[in-house]
């Protein structure tokens, strides 16, 4: 099997060493030897600060302002999704589509509990009533 890597940036120091890379291995528990599926998980502390290019990039994560970014190339989109109006538009979009997204899962939860009329859904949720009733048959098909 070819090796494989899952990284999870985490907003926190969850281990409290401040190290910038946390890897995990699995390891058979019976025996104490690596498992060596091919396997790999690595933990990047979104809170380290440093001189690597992983301390970069962390601070570049948590900049506003292009200007004050390490990589040119991230630099580059922030300054098209913040400054250039088609970018503005853009993730004007993608923010609307996020935020249609989670209206729909209060709706379907709402749904799921069938506590609620559908016009009571629309209501709470934000959604129109056509948007209710295109999910519950959605739901029930």
């Amino acid at each position: 099997m070819p090796d494989t890597y899952t990284i999870f940036i985490i907003e926190k120091d969850f281990y409290g060493q401040s190290e910038a890379v946390y890897p995990i291995e699995r390891i058979n528990l019976a025996t104490g030897k690596s498992f060596e599926d091919g396997e790999h998980i690595l933990y990047v502390n979104g809170e380290y600060r440093g001189e690597s290019d992983i301390g970069k990039l962390m601070h570049d994560f948590n900049c506003t302002q292009a200007a004050d970014m390490n990589f040119e190339l991230m630099a580059n989109r922030t300054r098209y999704l913040k400054e250039n109006p088609k970018g503005v538009s853009e993730m004007c979009k993608i923010m609307e589509d996020m935020r249609s997204e989670s209206l729909k899962e209060v709706a379907l939860r709402m749904l799921s509990a069938g506590k609620y009329a559908l016009e009571e859904i629309a209501n709470i949720s934000g959604l129109s009533l056509d948007e209710v009733k295109k999910l519950k048959a959605e739901q029930t098909a």
